[in-house]
């Protein structure tokens, strides 16, 4: 990749070497941030599950509603979004991506415990499943210019365990509070760290240089929606 090609912030980097380059230490330190965040996806997008019984006794809502909320609403936003999220992470600033993302589902969070009805919950959902679209895609692009194939696999692993430690957070912190504090004031709890925890990200985390390990450091030309939509009807799996 020419110099030409390396936005600015990428080639003035104090933590990248003049190779773009990081030590292993910071390699490391930014691993533990993604994860941090995943993790935070997962408590997000599960801390509604154990708190649905106190949310259907007092909205009086039905299964089918439950269901909604939890299921289908999220997942029909959450793979939508997912595709042209991606496509923006191709050819911008991930890092960012992920603190916007990370911002919009932990805020759609904290307002989910401010909700009066059913449908301004529902909306909250699915602001929740609109932001952590743009959680996934950035960082394992991110990890993969982080680090070189032969430790991508080791990163990509350890990133997501991300997943399992949101789930018992959610589910275990998510019950506590709302025994003791109600299910309005866990959304919140839940739900504010994360735009702090957004604002750290922007603070101590770089956007690696595109394509560090990619043959000689430069990326292939880059296809259309269309053209990756294309090759995905043509893959059977």
């Amino acid at each position: 990749m020419s110099d030409a090609s390396v936005t600015p912030s990428e080639n003035h980097d104090p933590q990248a070497s003049p190779t773009g380059d990081y030590s292993p230490a910071y390699r490391r330190f930014v691993l533990v941030m993604l994860t941090i965040v995943y993790g935070f996806n997962f408590i997000d997008r599960q801390i509604l599950v154990i708190l649905q019984e106190p949310i259907k006794q007092e909205m009086g809502l039905s299964d089918a509603q439950l269901g909604l909320l939890s299921g289908f609403t999220f997942a029909v936003i959450y793979v939508t979004a997912g595709i042209p999220i991606a496509y923006l992470a191709d050819r911008s600033n991930r890092r960012n991506i992920i603190a916007l993302a990370l911002t919009v589902w932990s805020g759609m969070t904290a307002l989910s415990g401010l909700a009066q009805n059913y449908a301004q919950l529902l909306l909250a959902r699915i602001g929740v499943g609109l932001g952590e679209a743009g959680g996934s895609p950035p960082a394992h692009s991110m990890i993969s210019d982080y680090f070189p194939p032969e430790r991508r696999a080791t990163a990509l692993s350890f990133y997501s365990t991300g997943i399992y430690v949101g789930v018992l957070m959610g589910y275990a912190f998510g019950g506590l509070l709302a025994a003791t504090f109600g299910w309005r004031t866990a959304f919140l709890v839940v739900g504010l760290p994360g735009i702090a925890l957004a604002a750290l990200l922007l603070l101590l985390v770089r956007e690696p240089r595109r394509g560090r390990w990619d043959g000689n450091g430069g990326v292939p030309e880059q296809a259309s929606l269309a053209e990756t939509l294309a090759l995905l009807r043509h893959r059977r799996s």
